[in-house]
């Protein structure tokens, strides 16, 4: 899919990935839905970068989902690319995984993207045309303490996104996956539970941690050929990248 022109909306996109991913696409000639629940933040963003609509959203509540792909609808007429990038992380070993905690991870980890999915996807089917990466994590190449609930909800992601690559193939709408590695990002400090052992984990890999720009481009890269997946993971953990 060509960028120059196309509309692109992008969850979590106040900071990180995200507005990373936003920035590159804008930069690239496209137009940018940001949803992200920090009004502040997508609002400042969608100034600086011109051609953008910021729409304050919560992605694990539906009734929100749905008013923000009206409104980008109602702005640009259309949308070409979904970046299902919002997410979450909990670090705690099985026994002390909260349930309800766990309950509250897959809502915005995986029942969300698939709520967003289902928004797009008839308006994608209209159009004829469509891409959506949906972003999951390295992490889930490999099997790592504490780290259950996360690359549970992560998985399961996989396997909605391979899936509906197979099931919305024949009505030319794309679906593709993107498994970052560790990433400078806020994410470690916002971690559902288990903040401390994050943080302890980010602190011994911050040396070798890509930065989210890098992770942007792949992304992009994603929508421009609908590639099936790509991943930034070193061979060492599972992956296939050499950079």
């Amino acid at each position: 899919m060509e960028l120059k022109d196309a509309v692109v909306l992008v969850t979590g996109s106040s900071s990180g990935i995200g507005e990373a991913t936003a920035r590159a696409a804008a930069k690239a000639g496209a137009r940018v839905v940001l949803l992200a629940r920090r009004e502040d933040r997508i609002a400042s963003l969608a100034t600086e970068l011109g051609n953008a609509l910021a729409v304050p959203c919560d992605v694990t509540r539906p009734e929100q989902v749905h008013h923000a792909v009206q409104s980008a609808i109602e702005r640009f007429g259309r949308i070409d690319a979904l970046v299902n990038n919002a997410g979450q992380g909990l670090h705690g070993e099985i026994e002390d995984i909260g349930v309800d905690d766990f309950r509250a991870l897959l809502d915005l980890n995986l029942i969300a993207p698939l709520v967003l999915m289902q928004a797009v996807i008839p308006i994608m089917r209209a159009q004829g045309a469509g891409s959506i990466v949906n972003v999951s994590s390295g992490a889930t190449l490999a099997t790592y303490p504490g780290s259950a609930a996360y690359t549970s909800s992560k998985s399961g992601l996989n396997t909605l996104s391979s899936v509906a690559r197979l099931e919305l193939a024949n009505v030319g709408i794309v679906v593709s996956l993107m498994h970052p590695f560790m990433t400078a990002t806020e994410f470690y400090g916002a971690v559902k539970s288990g903040a401390a052992a994050a943080m302890a984990q980010e602190a011994d890999m911050v040396s070798f941690a890509h930065k989210p720009e890098l992770v942007a481009d792949m992304i992009l890269d994603l929508i421009r050929t609908g590639a099936a997946q790509a991943d930034l993971v070193p061979a060492a953990y599972g992956g296939s990248f050499k950079g």
